[in-house]
């Protein structure tokens, strides 16, 4: 079995998904202390998923995309991106000799780049455009779709829980649920009118 990794961590009741931007505030004092090595350093750094129904103690590996404003509290506003997704090993109250967090990981090794197949694909493109999104200027990842759903957390966790294989029918099944909601939102247009 590999040694886990031991880096930075960031418990918070949010998981984001592979690839994702997440839009943070950092006012504590620790935390800014992260944010300064995170720039200073370049150093990645966990975001622990901290809700009691994270049984498998998943998190995700986090980098610092860019600070948006800095305000002279010494909080600041910043956007960071998930690049991996991780089982926490153990959680230690401190870094080394930091203030924040530090935890032992195990990385999955998620390829950002993992293509749909043909159906989830096809069933994304009458999504958006159901929801009248029709320019592409590229082609979508499984997490790219994923992220356009707007998963609670209970459907992040299960999306990043259950296997591989099973991932795609879970995003199909998402999908033709929500183009349903769409078409039934399109009828009641015709049928209820405005005065």
């Amino acid at each position: 079995m590999p040694e886990p990794l031991q880096i930075p961590m960031f418990p918070l009741t949010l998981l984001p998904l592979p690839g994702e931007l997440v839009p943070l505030h950092i006012f504590e004092p620790r935390y800014r202390q992260l944010l300064a090595d995170a720039e200073m350093l370049d150093i990645s750094f966990g975001i622990y998923c901290n809700h009691e129904m994270n049984t498998e103690k998943l998190g995700a590996l986090m980098k610092l995309e860019s600070v948006i404003k800095r305000y002279a509290s010494g909080e600041s506003d910043i956007v960071l991106r998930c690049i991996d997704v991780f089982s926490m090993d153990k959680l230690y109250r401190t870094y080394k000799t930091k203030l924040y967090p530090g935890g032992d990981v195990f990385l999955n090794h998620i390829d950002l780049n993992e293509m749909p197949g043909v159906e989830l694909y096809e069933l994304f493109l009458i999504y958006q455009t159901k929801r009248n999104i029709n320019k592409h200027f590229t082609t979508f990842s499984i997490y790219q779709i994923a992220q356009e759903l707007n998963f609670d957390l209970f459907d992040r966790y299960k999306f990043l829980t259950i296997s591989p294989a099973r991932r795609s029918t879970f995003l199909i099944n998402q999908l033709k649920f929500q183009i349903h909601i769409l078409r039934q939102e399109e009828k009641s247009k015709d049928v209820f009118h405005l005065n």
